[in-house]
């Protein structure tokens, strides 16, 4: 994993994961994690296969740390160690209708990615007075006709 870091209210670094493409197959791929304070729910990974344009997921940050150490998530996002090792590899299971896309990653970056996101907005803290406020403005600003 390296470790990219472009301004204070910002998160970035690069992971391998393999790509699963079927019992017999897989191949490293290089994802892109990007985390902003501005949508700290948020996690973006930016997925780069070879042949084809890069695809970007938009993962919650709560599901990531679930998945960790149980099975998370439900319909197009599921993630779960593969073992009960601590930082067990995770496997990480995107769907979109019938199809779908199985990934395996390190525990390790992952977890030392989302303490990083944690320094810039703690869990749990996300909608501090300030947030709140904005995100208000924001849902009461597309409810006016």
């Amino acid at each position: 994993m390296s470790d990219r870091v472009e301004a204070s209210d910002r998160v970035q670094a690069d992971v391998m994961m393999s790509f699963l493409a079927s019992e017999e197959l897989s191949f490293r791929i290089p994802v892109e994690l990007c985390y902003e304070a501005h949508d700290p729910y948020a996690v973006r990974f930016t997925f780069s296969l070879p042949g084809d344009a890069p695809v970007t997921w938009v993962f919650g940050r709560e599901l990531l740390i679930d998945g960790i150490s149980r099975a998370a998530g439900e319909g197009d996002v599921r993630i779960r160690p593969l073992s009960e090792e601590h930082l067990a590899d995770l496997l990480i299971m995107l769907q979109v209708g019938s199809e779908q896309a199985l990934f395996r990653v390190s525990a390790p970056p992952l977890v030392a990615f989302l303490d990083r996101t944690d320094r810039i907005v703690p869990l749990g803290q996300e909608m501090s007075g300030e947030g709140i406020d904005a995100e208000l403005d924001k849902i009461l600003a597309s409810q006016t006709p």
